[in-house]
């Protein structure tokens, strides 16, 4: 009897303590100087977001099909690779706005740590208009993320933003070279769910290197505005999707006539733009080549001339014949046209007068290669440094 009265006081005190447990309590008191963080306007009409940070606070642990669908989420958001995403998450308790945050910040440190490796891989952007195009350079170290949607859709944008950008020195100068420091502290809006909406232009690029893991640069540009009645004609070479391409090539055709119509020009100004991107010429005519240039070529074809040990006067016709070659070679006027090579390019013009009835003339032209001039990085093959050991 008495060991059965000893059992039944805890069964009733436990009781006691389980109906006090039911009576109605405000949550908000227990948690003490803590209840003021509910303020915030992120609480204000998002049940949701109060529930999940209650599940989280309270409990140590999420279910595995949580974990996969926040990990889901985040990687749909952010591009960033699944170990990343996983320890940001982890971090902070799988709070998704708060991983978010926490990889963003680590991603600008990553990225600045990236900052000094070679990317000569990339997309050229074109965009223009009426009388105007601008092509940009935007750099990564590998094709791989170049074939990134992400990446292509902010060479698209920068190029648009250049386009329209109301720079005094691209609307004074028809043929307008500029460097990053020309967009980079622009502001931009990136309608794109993986990135974060209106920031610098500096700031996209940084945050698109963070997202892709590789050092990422806007490089350089190139603006060109007709000056009078004409159009603008671009050609990109190897083309992922519209406006996007590795080689780029872009002229302007202007004509006297300001009522003559210019569907002709833009027919033969996308054939010449692509015969720019194929021909590779250095100068419009001949009168524009420098002195420099003519007389250092002069020299050498002089050298190699004299090396045959053939009579001065015969050295000097070899000399004239090979300098009008490389006239050919150099000069976009007097190439032979790429999709007719019986003809050159002045006669193309020439024909293109006749047929609109006024003089056309080539105001200015740019050809651009991804990675050109950039001093690309080369491995060294396994066997060799095994064999250097």
């Amino acid at each position: 009897m008495a060991f059965r009265q000893a059992v039944k006081r805890p069964i009733k005190f436990f009781v006691k303590e389980l109906n006090a447990h039911k009576q109605p309590r405000n949550c908000f008191s227990s948690l003490g100087d803590r209840a003021d963080q509910f303020s915030d306007t992120r609480w204000v009409g998002n049940p949701n977001a109060a529930s999940s940070y209650f599940a989280r606070r309270f409990n140590s642990t999420v279910s595995a099909s949580d974990q996969m669908n926040l990990i889901r989420q985040l990687r749909e958001r952010t591009s960033a690779p699944i170990k990343d995403v996983k320890s940001a998450l982890v971090g902070c308790n799988w709070d998704i706005e708060a991983a978010l945050k926490d990889l963003r910040k680590k991603g600008v440190v990553l990225a600045a740590k990236k900052s000094s490796r070679t990317a000569a891989e990339g997309l050229l952007a074109v965009a223009q208009n009426d009388n105007r195009a601008v092509v940009i350079e935007l750099n990564c170290e590998t094709d791989f993320v170049a074939r990134n949607d992400v990446f292509q859709y902010l060479a698209s944008s920068l190029a648009r933003m250049a386009l329209t950008a109301e720079g005094s020195a691209g609307q004074i100068q028809p043929a307008f070279p500029f460097g990053p420091e020309y967009l980079e502290n622009m502001n931009i809006n990136l309608d794109h769910p993986k990135l974060s909406g209106e920031t610098t232009v500096q700031g996209a690029v940084t945050e698109v290197a963070a997202m892709v893991g590789e050092n990422v640069k806007l490089r350089r540009g190139y603006l060109l505005s007709t000056t009078s009645h004409g159009v603008v004609s671009s050609y990109l070479h190897t083309c992922p999707q519209p406006g996007l391409g590795r080689i780029a090539g872009l002229l302007t055709l202007e004509v006297e006539d300001t009522n003559a119509s210019l569907d002709a020009l833009k027919r033969v100004g996308s054939s010449l733009a692509m015969h720019i991107v194929a021909s590779k010429p250095l100068f419009i005519s001949k009168e524009l080549v420098p002195d420099e240039a003519i007389q250092s070529e002069r020299d050498v074809l002089k050298s190699q001339a004299e090396s045959s040990g053939k009579p001065q006067m015969a050295i000097e016709k070899m000399v004239e014949g090979r300098l009008r070659k490389y006239f050919e070679e150099v000069v976009l006027l007097e190439q032979k046209f790429v999709m007719n090579d019986s003809v050159n390019v002045k006669s193309v013009l020439s024909d293109l007068s006749k047929e609109v009835g006024s003089t056309v003339k080539i105001g200015n032209f740019i050809r651009m290669e991804i990675g050109e001039g950039i001093q690309r990085e080369i491995a060294e093959a396994p066997e060799t440094a095994a064999n250097a050991t």
